[in-house]
């Protein structure tokens, strides 16, 4: 048997001989536990304790309705709760006093098997929005996991701070469909930068290398990207020079043909349109590649659900930096800069200086006139000069 089958029957059955352990197991809900009878059960359990069950006996002991009627509850709701079955729950328990232990393990598993639903559907939503050519139904949920990763870290009573350093991420996730397009879309944009380059101004602000899906293409952006800084002209054959100063063409990354098919290619089109059909793509990759990462996550028991779920948040992390260079791409232009309007006369501190610096010093008192000396030498007192 599982070690989480076991928790959850201990939990339901330290509760059935101790009712009080449900003080203090109010952070733990039905849906945490994997199997829907222990689901209906616990409910049931929670549900008759609002109620004011059971009237403990006088010498204190639990009474047998109280196992009764919770099966007789949970059977409203689900086929196969029987008593034989809640006494089997009961001898499952060790001690009843470590209900909270036991919750937690149950808590714990529903942590791991959370994670890892949202992220299959996270990986199938973006490989759906691959095919519609849309992104918004992906970025509503991320939204979502990262909701479902915050109350997960609060039921556990830990602070949601992504790991340092991010789990790593597949460069790309494979997306057959559409795979041709996009290399199309790759090509087409790095002929357009070559044709007329001052569309890189377009698109340099939020386009990386890394975000084209195949090496070469984000390697050939990256010397497009150097030539138009330093200002150089950009054609066939400063791009091939440039591909052979980084060493492309020694570790054959990049080919000579490659570089000739690219300039020689269709001319010049939307370098904007085109750079935002790459980091669209780029935007789908990355989260199937983060859910994929986050199911792997989920997938190790050994990984605590404290490291899991900072793990998960700092792979959504890495994400959001395309997130948000892809609102910057499609988002309406930034407003031109407003000039403050001058303000009306010099500010009191300009005015207190300007006048400390133009206050003229104090007078400084003469000194004592000294008698001049008599032509004959002699001093004021008759005597003569030595």
């Amino acid at each position: 048997m599982r070690p989480l089958l076991q928790a959850e029957q201990a939990v339901l059955g330290a509760v059935l001989l101790d009712p009080g352990q449900l003080d203090h197991l109010d952070w733990l809900e039905p849906a945490h536990f994997y199997r829907p009878a222990h689901q209906a059960l616990f409910a049931a359990l929670r549900h008759l304790r609002s109620k004011g069950q059971p009237v403990l006996a006088a010498d204190g002991t639990v009474p047998l309705a109280w196992v009764s009627d919770a099966v007789t509850e949970a059977g409203k709701h689900m086929r196969g709760v029987t008593p034989v079955y809640a006494h089997t729950l009961v001898s499952a328990c060790p001690r009843p006093e470590h209900a909270p232990v036991y919750g937690r393990m149950v808590l714990e598993g529903a942590i791991h098997r959370t994670v890892t639903e949202h992220a299959v559907r996270l990986h199938q939503i973006a490989r759906a929005d691959v095919v519609r050519g849309e992104v918004e139904n992906t970025l509503h949920h991320v939204d979502v996991l990262a909701a479902v990763l915050d109350d997960l870290a609060r039921r556990w009573g830990t602070e949601p701070r992504p790991a340092t350093p991010a789990p790593a991420i597949a460069s790309s996730d494979p997306l057959p469909t559409g795979a041709q397009a996009v290399a199309e879309n790759e090509q087409l944009l790095l002929a357009t930068l070559t044709e007329r380059p001052s569309g890189m101004d377009e698109v340099v602000g939020w386009l990386r290398p890394q975000d084209f899906a195949a090496p070469a293409h984000g390697q050939l952006y990256r010397c497009l990207g150097a030539l138009h800084h330093r200002g150089e002209p950009v054609d066939q054959v400063t791009l091939l020079w440039e591909a052979q100063r980084r060493g492309l063409l020694a570790d054959g990354t990049v080919t000579g043909e490659q570089i000739t098919a690219i300039c020689q290619g269709v001319g010049p089109g939307s370098a904007q349109w085109l750079g935002e059909e790459v980091i669209r793509s780029s935007l789908l990759r990355t989260a199937a590649s983060a859910a994929r990462t986050l199911r792997d996550l989920a997938s190790a028991d050994a990984l605590a659900p404290g490291p899991l779920i900072n793990h998960s948040l700092a792979a959504l992390v890495v994400l959001d930096d395309v997130r948000r260079r892809w609102t910057t791409a499609t988002g309406p232009p930034a407003p031109p800069p407003t000039r403050s309007e001058p303000a009306v006369g010099p500010a009191p501190a300009q005015v207190r200086a300007a006048r400390a610096r133009s206050t003229p010093p104090a007078p400084v008192p003469p000194l004592a006139a000294v008698p001049p000396i008599p032509a004959n030498g002699e001093t004021p007192s008759g005597r003569r000069r030595s």
